[in-house]
C-alpha cells in the first residue's frame, strides 16, 4: 500500500516522501538538507532510507536540500532532461549527483512502482507532475501551475489521492499591497500558480466516492488563508458526492501525519450457510393405504370367526385359494404400453 507524507510545502519550501513495503521516494527537496533530515527522522525515517528524488522542476523552492542530500548520500535524481540541464548550471557546486533522466509523458517501473511524468504550464525548463501507483493505490501530484489543462485532469483523473496545489486566493492577492503589480500578474498568470477557484474546479471534475485524501500544497502565507482552503474544497467535494474525502492543508514548518493513498477494503465474512428447513405442507396427513398381505388376514381372521357360525360358510384354507385363483385372472393392465 502506497503511502504519503508532506515534510513541509509553502513559498518557501516543498517536500514530500512517498513510501511502500520496497520504496523510499522523495518528491521535490525544496527545504534545507538539515530540515529534510530532521524531518525525515520525525516521521521514522533515515536519509539512508531514501532510494531516489523526483523532481518536478527546478525552481529552487523545489530543490534548495539537493547538494547537501547528494553530498551525504548517493541517492539518484529524477528529472527530465531539460530539468538536469537547469541544475547543473548552478545548483551542484562540491556534489556529483546521479541522475535518472525520464522522458514526459513516458511511464517507468521502479521497483514496485510505476511512475508516469506529464508535462504542466509553469515559467520553468521543463515542470512536470506526477502520477505514482503501485497494485491498490493512485497518487496524484500537481505543483506549481498556472492553469489546468485538459491533460492534467486527464492524468489525475481516478486518483485515490492527491497532492495539489492552491496558492493563493482571489481577493487575498488584489488586497495584498506587499507585491507589485507584476509579482500579482506573474503569480495569476498562465504559467504562475493555482487560485483557490482553480484548483476547486479541478476537484469538482475529479471527485469520485473513493478518493480518499486532497492535501493542499504551496499555500501562501499573504494571499491565503487554511480554513478559507479548507472551507471551499470541502463544499466543492461534498457538493459532487465524494462525501468521505479527506482535505488537509500541508504546513510549512511541520510534517503531516503518514496517509495511507487508498482506502483499505475491509472483506467482511460472511455468515454460515443455515440448513434450509423443510416446507410445511398444508397438505393433511393422508392414512397409508393397507397392503394387500393385511387385506388377507383381516379376510383370514373374519372368516375364521364367522366360518363356525354361518353354514357352508368356507373356511380360511379355502377363501385363501379363491383369492389367489382371482388374482391370477386379473389383468397386468400397468404393464399395457398402450395406456398412457
Amino acid at each position: 500500500m502506497l503511502s504519503l507524507t508532506v515534510l513541509g510545502s509553502g513559498s518557501s519550501g516543498n517536500c514530500a516522501v512517498i513510501r511502500t513495503d520496497r520504496t523510499r521516494l522523495l518528491i521535490d527537496a525544496g527545504l534545507s538538507g538539515r530540515q529534510i533530515m530532521l524531518r525525515l527522522e520525525a516521521v521514522g525515517m533515515k536519509l539512508e532510507d531514501l532510494d531516489g528524488v523526483l523532481l518536478t522542476h527546478e525552481h529552487c523552492d523545489h530543490t534548495a536540500g539537493l547538494e547537501i542530500l547528494c553530498r551525504k548520500h548517493q541517492v539518484p535524481l529524477f528529472a527530465t532532461p531539460l530539468t538536469q540541464e537547469a541544475l547543473q548550471q548552478g545548483t551542484f557546486r562540491k556534489a556529483s549527483p546521479r541522475w535518472k533522466l525520464m522522458q514526459t509523458g513516458a511511464p517507468f517501473d521502479f521497483q514496485d512502482l510505476r511512475i508516469e511524468c506529464f508535462p504542466v504550464p509553469h515559467d520553468a525548463a521543463d515542470p512536470v507532475g506526477f502520477v505514482i501507483t503501485d497494485e491498490e493505490s493512485r497518487l496524484g501530484v500537481l505543483s506549481d501551475v498556472g492553469f489546468v489543462t485538459n491533460l492534467i485532469r486527464d492524468r489525475l483523473r481516478g486518483a485515490h489521492t492527491l497532492f495539489v496545489e492552491a496558492n493563493y486566493d482571489g481577493p487575498l492577492l488584489e488586497a495584498d499591497t506587499k507585491r507589485p503589480w507584476a509579482t500579482k500578474q506573474r503569480i495569476s498568470g498562465r504559467h504562475g500558480h493555482l487560485s483557490n477557484e482553480q484548483t476547486a474546479e479541478l476537484l469538482q471534475a475529479l471527485a469520485h466516492e473513493d478518493l480518499h485524501h486532497v492535501v493542499l500544497g504551496h499555500l501562501s502565507d499573504d494571499c491565503n488563508c487554511p480554513d478559507i482552503a479548507l472551507k471551499k474544497m470541502t463544499a466543492v467535494l461534498r457538493s459532487a458526492g465524494a462525501m468521505d474525502t479527506n482535505v488537509v492543508c500541508a504546513k510549512r514548518s511541520v510534517p503531516l501525519p503518514w496517509m495511507e493513498v487508498a482506502r483499505r477494503r475491509v472483506m467482511h465474512s460472511l455468515p454460515a450457510a443455515v440448513a434450509p428447513t423443510a416446507p410445511v405442507s398444508a397438505t393433511p396427513e393422508v392414512e397409508p393405504f393397507p397392503s394387500e398381505v393385511n387385506v388377507v388376514a383381516e379376510v383370514e381372521d373374519t372368516y375364521r370367526a364367522f366360518s363356525t357360525s354361518v353354514p357352508n360358510a368356507p373356511t380360511a384354507p379355502q377363501r385363501r385359494k379363491q383369492l389367489s385363483h382371482r388374482r391370477e385372472e386379473q389383468p397386468d393392465f400397468w404393464l399395457d404400453t398402450g395406456v398412457a
